[in-house]
């Protein structure tokens, strides 16, 4: 069938290139929608360059400045806490925040700041005297981080004197006193049954109350009270209050 008086093949050329038209039309625009999600990924990556960029002049050329701050406070943090269980070790009306002789020299021996060769017991004594007050038996956490500044480059002695000092600071670092050559406690069949009070008799038994608790004096001597009632008598105490009634 002929339109408008053109052959057939003719037609069909022409529909032909309208067709072809048609696919590049949608192959251009494709190529579009491409270019410019290309184009908007490339701003967003300059975008965060632009801006890592400016956070690192702000930070002195530094982008991970607050990084390395969080990890020491989080370590003084933990050198603190190790400061605390020593000062309170043996004591129990100690508050935490002093440490006396004994606890630093244990402190020093415990952690391996001491290691008999560039470290001495006698060299943790002197140091100790060196940092604290000249009334005083104790030293405060400031004196204490003093005198592991004074110990860094002497226990350290092939490093500088802030890589000895961060050294020295690792080696107490979350540590807290041993308990080695301290007496325990066995915890047997035998010593359980020697030391329940409940499975006492005879005149042991009444030395203990039902929780197994001591009365102390009363549990070992018989106490005599000159009340005037004899010692079975339950109603003792109870005449003022009957008479009272009675009125």
């Amino acid at each position: 069938m002929q339109r408008e008086g053109l052959p057939r093949q003719q037609v069909m050329t022409k529909s032909k290139q309208r067709r072809s038209n048609r696919s590049s039309d949608e192959k251009m625009s494709s190529w579009r929608r491409g270019k410019q999600t290309i184009t908007t990924l490339r701003a967003a990556e300059l975008n965060t360059a632009e801006c890592e960029d400016r956070q690192t002049q702000e930070h002195g050329g530094q982008t991970d400045r607050y990084f390395p701050v969080m990890a020491e406070s989080a370590d003084m943090e933990q050198l603190l806490t190790s400061f605390r269980k020593f000062a309170i070790h043996g004591d129990t009306k100690a508050t935490g925040k002093e440490l006396n002789g004994k606890n630093w020299a244990k402190l020093c021996k415990d952690c391996k700041i001491i290691d008999g060769k560039n470290v001495t017991a006698t060299d943790v004594d002197i140091v100790f005297s060196k940092v604290k007050q000249k009334t005083s038996r104790v030293i405060t956490y400031e004196e204490f981080r003093r005198a592991l500044d004074e110990l860094g480059p002497k226990r350290f002695k092939g490093q500088s004197k802030e890589e000895a000092l961060e050294s020295i600071f690792r080696l107490v670092e979350g540590k807290e006193p041993s308990n080695a050559g301290v007496t325990k406690v066995a915890k047997t069949a035998a010593v359980d049954r020697l030391t329940d009070a409940s499975r006492y008799t005879g005149s042991h038994k009444e030395r203990f109350d039902q929780s197994g608790k001591g009365k102390g004096r009363e549990g070992r001597e018989e106490l005599v009270e000159n009340t005037g009632y004899v010692g079975a008598y339950k109603n003792a105490g109870t005449y003022d209050n009957k008479t009272k009634v009675e009125k």
